[in-house]
C-alpha cells in the first residue's frame, strides 16, 4: 500500500495596499470623501477604510459615476 501526500491547499495572500501619496490640497480631500457611492475595496487592509475616494472599489475605474473629476486635473501626456 502507499502512503498519501497531503498538499495544503491556501488562498492567495491579499494584495498589500499600495501607499498613496498625500500631497493633496485639503479641498480636494473634502471632495473625495464620504461620497453616497463609495464601497470599500476589500482588496486593501481594513484600516484603509476611512471613507476616501481612493480606497473606494470604483475608483478610476469605468463603474466610478465622478470619474470626470477625478481626471479633469490630468495633464495631456501625449508626446509633444
Amino acid at each position: 500500500m502507499k502512503g498519501s501526500f497531503r498538499v495544503p491547499v491556501h488562498p492567495p495572500p491579499p494584495p498589500s495596499p499600495l501607499p498613496f501619496p498625500d500631497d493633496t490640497d485639503e479641498d480636494d480631500e473634502e471632495r473625495f470623501v464620504n461620497r453616497p457611492c463609495y464601497e470599500f475595496d476589500r482588496r486593501l487592509g481594513v484600516s484603509f477604510n476611512d471613507r476616501h475616494c481612493r480606497h473606494c472599489r470604483h475608483y478610476l475605474t469605468a463603474r466610478c459615476p465622478h470619474i470626470d473629476e477625478f481626471l479633469e486635473d490630468v495633464e495631456d501626456l501625449s508626446p509633444e
